[in-house]
């Protein structure tokens, strides 16, 4: 199944502080003071967001990482993409393979345009989502529904 690497979940708990922050610059010793995330990883990932524009560093002592845009700007999306690349669900996606198709069945296949449908709703749906919405209060699940 599809799972985030820790890398991305970590930069994403990251990024969800630096939002309720406002634009304050936070230190990756008060994130890991904060939650239970290793700090050498979390200083890594929020380097390399900055490398992609979605945070700004501050050097000295009140230094840290602040978000370079508004939060509502920044998708999940953005993040994930930043961090991992666009997800795969399956190994035939067209263009994903320098040599080719590496797929024996790719011309009968009766599962790949539905997973690649499937894959496009999914990115669709990390692009629609901001940091902003991934911080609000999340939405209760009814009783006897299983979590995604």
């Amino acid at each position: 199944m599809l799972q985030l690497t820790k890398r991305t979940e970590y930069g994403l708990i990251a990024l969800s502080h630096l939002v309720d922050r406002r634009g304050e610059f936070v230190s990756v010793r008060e994130i890991c003071e904060r939650f239970p995330v290793p700090r050498r990883l979390v200083a890594e990932v929020l380097k390399d967001l900055c490398r992609k524009g979605l945070v700004e560093s501050q050097r000295g002592a009140t230094g840290g990482y602040a978000l370079s845009r508004p939060a509502e700007s920044i998708t999940v999306g953005t993040v994930v993409g930043a961090l991992e690349g666009e997800p795969r669900l399956a190994s035939c996606h067209v263009g994903d393979h320098p040599a080719g198709d590496p797929c024996d069945v790719a011309g009968v296949c009766p599962i790949r345009d539905p997973i690649l449908r499937l894959r496009i709703e999914f990115w669709s749906l990390l692009e629609r989502m901001s940091l902003r919405d991934l911080v609000r209060e999340p939405a209760r699940l009814p009783v006897g529904a299983a979590p995604l």
